[in-house]
C-alpha cells in the first residue's frame, strides 16, 4: 500500500508542535531553575487547580483508553465496556480516600510510604508490579497509535510506534513533568475536538442507518447469567487497580496545596468519563455499519478485527480531513500517557530504587545530577520495553485490562495497609505478595495460553474461570497483610520475638531513610511518620514519632 501523504503530513506537523512544546517547557524552566531533580519530577509541587485537571485527565485518557472503549463496545457490547466507568472511579477513589493523607506528608512518589515503613528493599520490590502495569499500558497506548496510523495513512504499524515512543521519550527526558504538563493541555483539547468531530459523520454514513435496529446484536448484547462473576471482578479490578498508579499519584503529589490535590482528582474522574462517549459513540457506528457499503476492501473480515474499529471508522465512514483530525486525537492520547507513564515509572525508579538502595549500602544521597541522569537513562530501557510490548501484542483492550490486573491483585492491597493500617510490617506485606500472587498463579490466565492450575467454582472448559478470583486473590492479600502484621506486633510486644530473629528490622527502624520529605512550594516539611526509636534499651522500646526530613 502507498503511504497516504497528506494523512502523514499531517500527522508529521502534529508530532513537531508536541515537540516543540515540550521542548519549549524544558527550556523554560532551565532558565529559571537550576537541575533539580525534584523539580523534573513534581514541577516544584507547583501545580494548580486548572492545569492539574487537564494534566491528570490527560494522563488517563490513553491510546488504549479511546481505542480499548471503542473495540469493547464493537466486540463485547456496550455493558462489557467497563474501563471509562471503572478508571474515572477509581480517580475519585483516590481523591476521597488517598489524595490528602499523601499530599499532607510531602511524599514524591506513592513508594515512599513503603520505603519508609517497610525499608529500602521492599519498595524496590514492589517498584516491580507498578513497573509492570506502567509498561502494559504504554504497552497498549503505543499499539493503540500503531494500529491507527496504520489503517489511516498507511504507514508500517512498527515504524510508527517506534517513531512515536522516541518522540514522547524525547521531551519527557529533557523537561519531565514540566514538559509533560504542558503538551497535556493541548493534547487533551485535540483529543476532545478530534474525537467529537469525527462522531457525526460516522453516524451519518451511508452505512449506518440506524444504531437501533438489531442493537441488541450489534453493540448492546447481554451480560450472561454464567459472566457474573467475571463481570463483578472486571469492575472491582478497573475500580480499584486504577488507584495506586503513579501517573495519578503524581500529579497529586505534585499540587500546590492538599485542597487542590484533592479537588483536581473529582473533577478529572468526570472528565475521564466525558472523554470516553464519542470513542463509545464511534464504536457503536462502526459495529452497526453495512460494511458492504464501504469502500473498505475486505468487509468480511471486519469481526477479526475490533480491536481497530475506531482507526477503521475514522477511515471508511469520515471524509479524509476529519479522518485526519481524529488521527490527530488518537496520536495526542497516545502521546499523553506515554510521556506520563515513562516518567512515573522512571521517578520512582530512581528515587525508590536506585536512589533508596545507593544510600542503605553507601550511607550517601545521590547527588542531584546523578539523580537525574538515572531517570533519564531509565526512561530509555523503559520506552523499548514497552515498544517492543507494543508491537508483540495485538490487542488494545487486552494490554488495557492486563495492566491493572497486576496492581489490583499486588499493589492495591499493600497500598492501602500502608496508609490506613498503622500495624503493618514488612513481614505482612511478604505474606499479602505471597498469598495474592500464588492465587492469581493458580488462576491462570487462557488468553495467554497460560492454562489453569486449580479450577475455581463454576470453571468451564469453554469459557474458563468464571469465579472472582482476582478479587480473591486481593482478599488473600489484605487477610496476610493484617493478620501477619498483627500477629507479629503482638508477639514483639509480649517479649517472644526477639530483635535477633527481626531480620526484616521491622521493630527497629533507624531514623535516617535517605528520604527527604519536603514541599518545596511552601519550604515546610511533611508530617512525621511513626516508628521506633533505635537508642531505647532492649526491651523497653516504645513507639513514638521520628522525622524523616
Amino acid at each position: 500500500m502507498a503511504i497516504h501523504i497528506p494523512g502523514l503530513a499531517a500527522i508529521c506537523v502534529f508530532y513537531i508542535i508536541i515537540l516543540g512544546v515540550g521542548i519549549y517547557a524544558a527550556w523554560k524552566n532551565s532558565r529559571n531553575k537550576k537541575a533539580d531533580s525534584e523539580d523534573l519530577m513534581l514541577a516544584g509541587r507547583s501545580l494548580g487547580l486548572c492545569i492539574g485537571i487537564f494534566t491528570m485527565t490527560a494522563s488517563w485518557v490513553g491510546g488504549g483508553y479511546i481505542n480499548g472503549s471503542a473495540e469493547a463496545v464493537a466486540d463485547l457490547g456496550i455493558l462489557w465496556c467497563q474501563a471509562p466507568i471503572g478508571y474515572s472511579l477509581s480517580i475519585a477513589c483516590v481523591g476521597v480516600f488517598f489524595a490528602a493523607k499523601l499530599r499532607e506528608k510531602c511524599y514524591t512518589t506513592m513508594l515512599d510510604p513503603f520505603q519508609i515503613k517497610y525499608g529500602e528493599f521492599m519498595a524496590a520490590f514492589l517498584y516491580l508490579p507498578a513497573l509492570c502495569g506502567e509498561i502494559f499500558w504504554t504497552g497498549a497506548i503505543l499499539n493503540a497509535l500503531g494500529a491507527t496510523l496504520s489503517v489511516i495513512v498507511d504507514l508500517d504499524t512498527n515504524t510508527s510506534i517506534i517513531i512515536s515512543a522516541a518522540i514522547a521519550l524525547l521531551y519527557t527526558m529533557l523537561g519531565g513533568l514540566y514538559s509533560v504538563v504542558y503538551t497535556d493541555v493541548i493534547q487533551l483539547v485535540c483529543i476532545f475536538v478530534g474525537l467529537w468531530l469525527s462522531v457525526p459523520f460516522a453516524f451519518t454514513h451511508k452505512s449506518v442507518e440506524s444504531v437501533g435496529t438489531n442493537a441488541t446484536e450489534n453493540w448492546v448484547k447481554s451480560v450472561d447469567t454464567a459472566d457474573i462473576g467475571v463481570y463483578i471482578d472486571a469492575y472491582l479490578l478497573y475500580i480499584f487497580g486504577g488507584v495506586p498508579w503513579q501517573v495519578i499519584i503524581q500529579r497529586v503529589l505534585s499540587s500546590r496545596t492538599v485542597k487542590i490535590a484533592t479537588t483536581l482528582t473529582y473533577v478529572a474522574a468526570f472528565g475521564c468519563f466525558t472523554m470516553a462517549v464519542p470513542a463509545v459513540l464511534i464504536g457503536i457506528a462502526g459495529a452497526s455499519a453495512d460494511w458492504n457499503q464501504t469502500s473498505y476492501p475486505k468487509p468480511e473480515e471486519i469481526p477479526e478485527k475490533w480491536s481497530m474499529i475506531l482507526p477503521l471508522v475514522l477511515r471508511y465512514l469520515c471524509p479524509d480531513w476529519v479522518a485526519f483530525i481524529g488521527l490527530g486525537a488518537v496520536s495526542a492520547a497516545v502521546m499523553s500517557s506515554t510521556d506520563s507513564a515513562i516518567l512515573s515509572s522512571s521517578t520512582m525508579f530512581a528515587r525508590n530504587v536506585f536512589g533508596a538502595i545507593w544510600f542503605k549500602v553507601t550511607g550517601r544521597k545521590v547527588s542531584e545530577t546523578a539523580t537525574i541522569w538515572v531517570m533519564r537513562i531509565s526512561q530509555i530501557a523503559i520506552a523499548i520495553l514497552a515498544t517492543a510490548l507494543a508491537i508483540t501484542v495485538k490487542s488494545v483492550y487486552y494490554l488495557f485490562y492486563l495492566c491493572s490486573d497486576i496492581v489490583y491483585v499486588i499493589l492495591y492491597p499493600q497500598f492501602v495497609c500502608v496508609v490506613y493500617y498503622p500495624l503493618s510490617n514488612t513481614y505482612g506485606a511478604v505474606c499479602g505478595i505471597i498469598l495474592a500472587s500464588l492465587i492469581r498463579f493458580l488462576g491462570g490466565e487462557q488468553s495467554m495460553g497460560f492454562q489453569p492450575i486449580v479450577e475455581f467454582p463454576w470453571y468451564s472448559k469453554e469459557r474458563g474461570q468464571l469465579f472472582p478470583f482476582k478479587t480473591l486473590a486481593a482478599l488473600a492479600a489484605f487477610a496476610g497483610i493484617i493478620l501477619v502484621s498483627k500477629l507479629t506486633d503482638f508477639l514483639y510486644e509480649k517479649g517472644y520475638f526477639s530483635e535477633k530473629v527481626d531480620i526484616f528490622r521491622c521493630f527497629y527502624n533507624k531514623a535516617k531513610t535517605g528520604i527527604e520529605l519536603k514541599d518545596r512550594s511552601t519550604g515546610k516539611s511533611g508530617q512525621n511518620n511513626p516508628g521506633f526509636h533505635p537508642d531505647l534499651p532492649s526491651g523497653n522500646r516504645k513507639k513514638y514519632i521520628i522525622s524523616h526530613d
